[in-house]
């Protein structure tokens, strides 16, 4: 078996991980886990840059992050589906890292990418568990394998989120990993075409919604995820913020 995770964050696009769940992953590192990201898509469709650019932008910023592996599975963007030959890309994925979380797009968002990632990887996440779904790596077959929990990060659209993920300490690194996409926002050097992110107001939507849902658990800066599974506990403390 190669690495195993704790946690594996799926984007649709190079971006999307660091905007959605960036500050989760940080937090879940510094507590000594092992978190991974994997890419569906190479962006390709994207207004600004090239594929060449998202890489080099992906890879820095999985640097900032301290991510044990990168993964690109170079879907076609815009153009994947949620069926059976996208699905065993995913499942071969899971089966490889063996995540007990998996972290993915928004059910439902501006981007219809961003809502089709979000089932493809959450069936894909059932189906890994199934035995008699063969999957091979190098010719050798893998082990079934069923992440404990999917949760899908919020992204540009507000949906109401089942828990949030405080994020304080780490939200200004957050913007340090978002903002390894030097193509992609804000950047007045570049002579690129005007899009909906690359406006200045726009890490400052992300920056204030980090700053909503904080001030929901009474934090400074939080994410939120939505679980279509019931999260269980066996101690209060697993629920009681430590707050100054």
């Amino acid at each position: 078996m190669d690495l195993k995770l704790d946690l594996l964050a799926f984007g649709v696009h190079p971006d999307d991980v660091e905007l959605g769940c960036a500050g989760t992953i940080l937090s879940s590192i510094a507590q000594g886990k092992k978190a991974g990201i994997v890419d569906l898509t190479q962006g390709e469709l994207g207004t600004r840059g090239t594929i060449h650019t998202r890489k080099e932008e992906a890879d820095n910023a999985a640097k900032v992050l301290g991510v044990s592996v990168r993964e690109n599975l170079q879907m076609a963007d815009g153009f994947f589906q949620n069926d059976e030959a996208h699905q065993r890309r995913v499942i071969t994925i899971i089966r490889k890292y063996q995540p007990e979380i998996i972290l993915c797009n928004a059910p439902e968002d501006r981007h219809p990418d961003h809502g089709r990632s979000s089932q493809l990887v959450s069936d894909a996440a059932f189906l890994s568990g199934l035995r008699k779904i063969e999957t091979f790596v190098d010719g050798k077959p893998q082990e079934a394998w069923r992440p404990k929990y999917v949760f899908h990060y919020l992204q540009d659209r507000f949906l109401q989120p089942d828990f949030v993920f405080d994020i304080s300490e780490y939200h200004d690194q957050k913007i340090e990993s978002v903002l390894c996409y030097k193509t992609q926002f804000h950047n007045p050097d570049l002579n690129e075409p005007q899009t909906y992110i690359s406006s200045p107001e726009f890490l400052d939507a992300v920056k204030a919604r980090a700053m909503m849902l904080g001030k929901r658990i009474g934090v400074k800066f939080a994410e939120g995820y939505i679980s279509s599974k019931m999260i269980g506990i066996n101690s209060f403390d697993a629920i009681i913020q430590h707050t100054t």
